[in-house]
């Protein structure tokens, strides 16, 4: 469902008054699927929201290999960080998954907003925080756990949602896009959803999957982490 500013973490707290003011200095953005919103090294004047739809923000590496850095969904923000660089520009790709619609907020305005609200100031930190450790522990995981363990662990964070269980949910992510967020090539990706089904951990029917033996698929998540962890930005109840 499509979100407003006050449904966002970020400005959860902000006033009628402190939010319109917002409002005033932010733009609606309409992307179609496949269309990039800013590419590396440009001036990074905004940072973003998604209201709807998905962005991938990626990077390209020395052998011209696509890698996801995240997948940010609806409500959710991103480059938020940038603002308080003194010549910031984007050091990745921002591609629509499907289409979407985001609101730009402009850096200058809204670091002057900062400035006369403290309890912002420290969302914006507590943000940047869970994104910190977030990023902390996909380095560990990345070089000390199995390929087959990040994909469990991604499907315990879809089925443990929020503290409520999903048995049936969809992959609303591309997989092709999934299998470079958690850095294993497509046929892995495949490959091992494959060895989950065989296993009776799962069933796959097209972008959908049924968890049938929760406590193995967590048993698998293990080497990957805590299970529950979803991939996208850090929520406030992370």
């Amino acid at each position: 469902m499509p979100f407003d500013l006050k449904d966002t973490y970020l400005f959860s707290q902000l006033s009628s008054s402190q939010l319109d003011r917002v409002r005033s200095f932010s733009q609606k953005i309409h992307l179609q699927e496949g269309a990039a919103l800013f590419e590396p090294g440009d001036e990074a004047r905004r940072f973003f929201m998604v209201i709807d739809g998905q962005i991938k923000l990626s990077r390209l590496s020395l052998n011209g290999n696509e890698k996801v850095i995240e997948v940010v969904s609806a409500g959710h923000t991103f480059a938020e960080a940038l603002m308080f660089s003194d010549h910031p520009n984007y050091p990745v790709r921002a591609v629509a998954i499907t289409d979407s619609v985001l609101i730009a907020i402009d850096n200058k305005a809204f670091l002057a907003l900062l400035r006369e609200s403290v309890d912002t100031c420290f969302r914006v930190m507590g943000d940047m925080s869970m994104r910190l450790r977030n990023l902390i522990k996909e380095i560990d995981d990345l070089t000390l756990q199995s390929a087959s363990g990040r994909v469990a662990g991604y499907l315990c964070g879809k089925y443990i949602t929020g503290g409520r269980q999903k048995v049936k949910f969809d992959l609303d992510t591309p997989k092709g896009v999934l299998a470079s967020r958690l850095s294993v090539k497509p046929e892995t990706f495949s490959r091992i959803l494959n060895n989950f089904t065989s296993q009776g951990l799962v069933k796959v029917r097209g972008g959908q999957i049924e968890v049938l033996n929760p406590d193995g698929l967590q048993n698998q998540a293990q080497s990957a982490g805590i299970c529950g962890q979803s991939m996208g930005p850090a929520k406030e109840d992370a």
